[in-house]
């Protein structure tokens, strides 16, 4: 199998890495391709975002250039739900969602640990509320957008293996998220199995969660590995342990690009 990675981040937004040491360090894992995702503009929140996009794509189409006898490069960016990104400027998007807007603020889902907590705050400590909003408008951009691949679909998750689990492990949050990946899945786009926050300390398992899978291999939704790189030392961190995951709920094809499809 092509040993790939499309959810790439760098100094450009919130990654720790130039573009060009990503590439190199792509090389040396005899990596077949790399794509770049850098956090889309919002408008509402300027931490974590590109704040320079013309740049990025320029950079990265020269040393695209430069490298494009030993690795393949893509230029994407991960777009959140709430600020859509002009398409036809990128290779390929990948749509995420990372915050949820209460009247007119948005919070964070993922920031910290602590942003889970605001998040059920603003619902009142209602979990059961507050997943049918965050999953119900993500499906909603989900089907109305089909991005070519669908980032960390259960990312308000990120943080319940830390501590107090306030979704993983509750059977109403679990029906909910069965019940809104499946609609997802009629977008026909990829589902990445994202094993970030297994590099952060996060968590021991990837996204989506185990009972998710299983409902994406009776769907035979197409699935994508992808390590939400922030750091050119994390390319394939987790890699290993998402392939077990999937081989133990049955799920045997893993697309290697975007592209595939």
């Amino acid at each position: 199998m092509s040993l790939t990675n499309f959810h790439t981040h760098t100094k450009y937004c919130d990654g720790n890495s130039t573009c060009e040491e990503v590439i190199l360090s792509a090389i040396d894992k005899k990596m077949s391709a790399i794509g770049f995702s850098g956090h889309g503009y919002t408008f509402f929140d300027h931490s974590c975002c590109m704040m320079d996009t013309a740049k990025y794509i320029e950079e990265l189409k020269v040393l695209r250039e430069k490298y494009r006898d030993r690795i393949a490069i893509y230029i994407g960016v991960e777009e959140d739900s709430c600020d859509l990104c002009n398409r036809d400027d990128f290779d390929y998007i990948i749509g995420s969602s990372h915050y949820i807007k209460v009247g007119d603020e948005f919070i964070s889902n993922d920031q910290d640990i602590q942003s889970p907590v605001l998040c059920l705050e603003a619902f009142d400590n209602d979990f059961v509320h507050f997943s049918e909003v965050f999953y119900s408008r993500f499906c909603d951009y989900v089907l109305s957008r089909k991005p070519d691949i669908i980032g960390h679909f259960d990312i308000i998750t990120k943080f319940d293996e830390l501590g107090e689990s306030h979704f993983l492990g509750k059977k109403e949050y679990e029906r909910i998220a069965e019940k809104y990946i499946a609609i997802a899945a009629e977008s026909g786009s990829i589902f990445e199995i994202n094993t970030g926050a297994i590099s952060r300390g996060y968590r021991k398992t990837p996204y989506p969660a185990p009972n998710l899978l299983k409902v994406l291999k009776d769907l035979n939704a197409k699935v994508i590995l992808s390590s939400d790189s922030h750091s050119a030392e994390t390319l394939v961190s987790g890699f290993a342990e998402a392939r077990e995951l999937l081989r133990s709920v049955g799920i045997t094809n893993i697309v290697t690009s975007p592209f595939e499809c």
